[in-house]
C-alpha cells in the first residue's frame, strides 16, 4: 500500500484539492470584481439608492435644497456639527429627507418645505433650519442661536459683486428700523 493509497492520504487530498479550487474560485470571482462583473454588482446596484449618511448625507441634502454644487468644507463641518448639536434627531430626519427627496424627485427648498409640513413638519423643521444655517449663518432659536458663518453665509452670495459685505456692527442691533434723531 503507497502512502497516497491510504485512506487518510486521499481524505486529506480531496480537501487540499477542495482549498486550491476554492481558493482560485475566489480569485476569479475578485478579478471579476474588479473588472465590474459577477455577483456582487447585484450588491453594488442594491445599496446604490442607500443615502450617504453623516456629513456626507448632509451635503447631498445641501446640494440639493440649495442649488450648489460645492460647499466650503470646513464651514459645511460647522454647520454640521452646529445643526447636530441642536437637535438630537437631526441626523436621522437628514437621512429621511434624502430618501423622500429621492422618492419625490428633487424639488426647491420652499416646495419641500409646503410638502413637508402637512405631512411630517419636523422633516419641514429641519429643511428649514438647513437653509437658515446656510442662508443666514444661524443655528437654534432664541435665546440660544449661534452664528455658524457671516461674511461667507449663502444670503451676500447675490450681491457680492455691488456690495461689500460689513465685518462689523455699525450700532446696536436693527439700528437701521429706528427713527433717526429729530424724526416726528
Amino acid at each position: 500500500m503507497t502512502q497516497l493509497d491510504h485512506p487518510m492520504a486521499r481524505a486529506q487530498s480531496a480537501t487540499r484539492r477542495r482549498f486550491v479550487l476554492g481558493a482560485c474560485a475566489s480569485a476569479a470571482a475578485l478579478a471579476f470584481t474588479s473588472a465590474g462583473f459577477g455577483f456582487p454588482t447585484f450588491f453594488t446596484r442594491a445599496f446604490a439608492d442607500t443615502p450617504p449618511a453623516g456629513i456626507d448625507g448632509f451635503l447631498l441634502l445641501s446640494r440639493k435644497l440649495t442649488g450648489r454644487t460645492t460647499f466650503d468644507p470646513a464651514l459645511a463641518q460647522r454647520v454640521y456639527d452646529a445643526l447636530s448639536k441642536s437637535d438630537s434627531e437631526f441626523v436621522g430626519n437628514v437621512s429621511a429627507l434624502n430618501v423622500w427627496l429621492a422618492a419625490h424627485g428633487g424639488v426647491p427648498s420652499d416646495t419641500v418645505t409646503q410638502a413637508l409640513k402637512a405631512d411630517t413638519p419636523k422633516l419641514a423643521g429641519t429643511v428649514t433650519a438647513i437653509m437658515r444655517a446656510w442662508y443666514l449663518g444661524l443655528v437654534g432659536d432664541a435665546p440660544r442661536v449661534s452664528v455658524v458663518a457671516y461674511e461667507r453665509a449663502l444670503m451676500f452670495d447675490p450681491v457680492n459683486d455691488v456690495l461689500t459685505i460689513p465685518s462689523y456692527c455699525r450700532d446696536v442691533p436693527f439700528y437701521w428700523a429706528q427713527k433717526p434723531p429729530g424724526a416726528a
